[in-house]
């Protein structure tokens, strides 16, 4: 299996690096933007549409560009990197990605035009206080009255549900199932408040409110949202990934300069194993992370869920090792708020449970151990 970039996505790599490079090369960049609401840079989300890398996954016909899976994992990569506080995953792959997948030719033109142009945002209202991970909505209703369709219920959190534009709501169908409405976000009442990695999250409360079903009325679409969740998850390990190459770099470049009796920490051995160990991880990471990448292209929603569950669980033991470990090996410098290992570490904990921690993908890939056959190892030739 070639995991080696071909050179349009290696052009696609550089030119993403160097734009987020210059936005939050420098960590103080960072730290200042996600002082100050919306909690994101503006004029970097504006540029990264001027490059198409917000309609990446889109079809032409719909604005976009119509990348591979492989193309929107490097864009994620890239932004773990510097860690950089743009809502690509939440906005683009998860609200736009139901949009792609479940919109009408009317409803995708009209959103996702606007979404990969930077001129509207959107957002996904899907979690429910108490819920964990799930594809259905319960807390939030929908009524239907004679084709006139209205919410009621909390969605929280939503990511950058007070900035968007757009919301993208799930919602329990009156006949069953969980149906998707596109809702406008000044018609909900939003309360937002910063996240512990520097983002902005909302409380979104719907109280008989209008709104719009995306695509067929009355369409039970849980198994569209479990499969853009799915694909979601393995975006946001990509996003790990690039996070914990560079929390690990900047370790291994800790331990060889800074010195304790008189020599570099790097020459203790027992700090160089536990270096090591940190690249253990984030290299099987990387691979299952590359791997359902791949697998994404092959289009079967059951491989897709057994790729994104594997991917998760590798990442959310991967990121919690390395990123705790990171802190350690820093020593005290490492806790603070103006050193960038940190703020690292948040982002890697904060991915892990935007859409399911390792307990939750571990306890998903145990329910379906009997779907495989019994093997016999005896009986192997």
């Amino acid at each position: 299996m070639d995991f080696t970039y071909d050179d349009e996505q290696n052009a696609l790599r550089d030119a993403v690096r160097g734009l987020l490079t210059k936005a939050y090369g420098d960590f103080e960049q960072r730290r200042q933007t996600t002082k100050a609401d919306p909690g994101f840079s503006e004029k970097t989300w504006t540029q990264m549409a001027e490059m198409g890398l917000l309609g990446l996954p889109f079809s032409e016909d719909d604005g976009g560009v119509g990348a591979g899976p492989v193309e929107i994992a490097i864009v994620c990569q890239e932004l773990g990197r510097v860690v950089a506080p743009e809502p690509y995953v939440t906005a683009v792959v998860l609200a736009g990605g139901l949009v792609q997948a479940c919109g009408s030719t009317e409803q995708r033109s009209e959103l996702l035009g606007p979404l990969a142009a930077g001129e509207r945002l959107l957002a996904f209202a899907h979690d429910e206080p108490g819920s964990r991970w799930a594809p259905t909505a319960s807390a939030v209703t929908a009524t239907d009255d004679g084709g006139s369709w209205s919410l009621s219920g909390t969605k929280e959190p939503v990511v950058q549900g007070a900035r968007a534009e757009t919301l993208v709501v799930s919602a329990r169908l009156p006949e069953g199932g969980t149906g998707l409405f596109v809702v406008d976000g000044e018609a909900a009442t939003r309360s937002a408040y910063p996240t512990y990695d520097g983002g902005r999250a909302a409380k979104v409360v719907l109280d008989a409110t209008p709104v719009t079903p995306l695509g067929e009325p009355g369409r039970d679409l849980t198994a569209s949202i479990a499969t853009i969740l799915d694909l979601g998850r393995i975006m946001a390990g990509n996003q790990a990934i690039g996070a914990m190459e560079v929390a690990l770099a900047q370790t291994t470049s800790y331990l060889k300069s800074r010195k304790q009796f008189g020599v570099p920490l790097s020459t203790f051995q027992a700090l160089t194993f536990r270096a090591a160990d940190m690249y253990v991880s984030l290299e099987l990471a990387t691979s299952l992370v590359q791997w359902a990448t791949m697998v994404v292209e092959s289009g079967d929603p059951v491989a897709v869920r057994d790729a994104a569950a594997r991917a998760g669980l590798q990442v959310s033991r991967a990121g919690r090792h390395v990123g705790q470990e990171a802190i350690q090996l820093h020593g005290g410098i490492g806790m603070t708020a103006e050193y960038a290992v940190g703020s690292y570490t948040s982002v890697l904990t904060m991915l892990e449970h935007l859409l399911g921690d390792g307990s939750h993908h571990l306890g998903g890939l145990a329910e379906r151990v009997t779907d495989h056959e019994d093997l016999d190892p005896l009986a192997i030739a």
